[in-house]
């Protein structure tokens, strides 16, 4: 069956009333002419001799979907506890129809689909559909609403379709989007060498970082940044290292986190050999994120005088590479 081609579906029922039988013709008509499903109907197909049950065989073996409308009839014709020569025809249709079903019960599970009409209850269902167990059709009114569980059993668009799964969260606080750290919040304070951009670390390029690289005079030994999280997040990630274009290749950066004033473990990393931090930020209201390298000059005019000689002023080139609010 191609996209655009209708759904075939065969109904099968029992005759046993004219009112019965009227009822299910003006059901099949409202399906096929304001629905739009390929519906094969009996009653439609009295317009020559028939071999029924060659009839019966090619509707039920390729259709798509079979509707088995529930009454007294045939609930007694399939549950074979009708007389041989009552309702024949129906008999033979439900006993091919209990066959499929113990070929292959999911397939066919979907497939059958017993639908309960306007003055028919659950009892009314062949025993072997589990009408108790298994989803049923009521069709309370032949309008579009009246068919809508019906209708989305066959086409496969439920009116409640499963929405798509966000990230999973361990714990019972909502999930929040994240926020990069170098441009998704306002730096509450922050030292004079620190910037946000771009770093290359260990070849990766982190395009939202927060680098500490100082001029020749700085005036401090530490790079930090401050934020307010406002028990807002519940975890911060970020990969730390050393610029790939540090002129200094043999140093080790240093790179720590507080929460509240409160320092957690240290991490360091060297050029080639980056470092991951991942800190539980659950309750903080306030995060500062530090990155120094040991042994830098404090004097920012010796600093210079060593640069001058031609000594190393043991400057860092340090960066929190992508620093990311969950």
């Amino acid at each position: 069956m191609s996209d655009r081609e209708a759904p075939r579906v065969f109904i099968t029922y029992a005759h046993e009333s004219p009112e019965h039988k009227e009822q299910v013709r003006r059901f099949a008509t409202f399906l096929r002419e304001q629905i739009g499903l390929d519906v094969h109907f009996d009653r439609w197909y009295d317009n020559k001799r028939r071999d029924w049950s060659a009839w019966a065989i090619d509707h039920l073996t390729n259709a798509d979907f079979i509707l088995v409308i529930a009454s007294p009839a045939y609930k007694r014709r399939a549950d074979g506890t009708a007389a041989p020569d009552e309702g024949r025809g129906s008999q033979f249709e439900a006993a091919m129809i209990r066959d499929n079903l113990t070929k292959n019960l999911r397939r066919e599970t979907e497939r059958v689909l017993p639908v309960v009409l306007p003055g028919r209850s659950i009892e009314d269902i062949p025993t072997f559909l589990n009408g108790y167990s298994t989803t049923r059709f009521h069709v309370e009114e032949f309008t579009e609403k009246g068919v809508s569980e019906l209708v989305a059993a066959i086409t496969g668009h439920g009116q409640y379709p499963m929405p798509e799964r966000g990230p999973w969260r361990d714990g019972a606080a909502p999930a929040r989007p994240q926020v990069l750290l170098a441009n998704g919040l306002p730096w509450l304070d922050r030292s004079s060498d620190v910037r946000s951009g771009s770093a290359r670390i260990d070849g990766v390029h982190y395009g939202d970082s927060i680098v500490l690289r100082p001029t020749l005079f700085t005036a401090g030994a530490r790079g930090f940044v401050e934020v307010d999280l406002g028990r807002a997040y519940r975890r911060m990630t970020s990969v730390v290292g050393v610029l790939d274009d540090a002129a200094e290749a043999f140093q080790v950066g240093h790179f720590r986190v507080y929460l509240d004033g409160s320092p957690q473990p240290e991490s360091r990393a060297a050029l080639g050999k980056p470092g991951t931090v991942e800190v539980d930020v659950t309750g903080a209201l306030r995060l500062r994120l530090e990155m120094y390298r040991p042994g830098v000059v404090a004097s920012p005019l010796l600093s210079g005088v060593l640069a001058a000689g031609g000594q190393s002023s043991r400057l860092p080139e340090l960066a929190w590479g992508n620093p990311t609010l969950y």
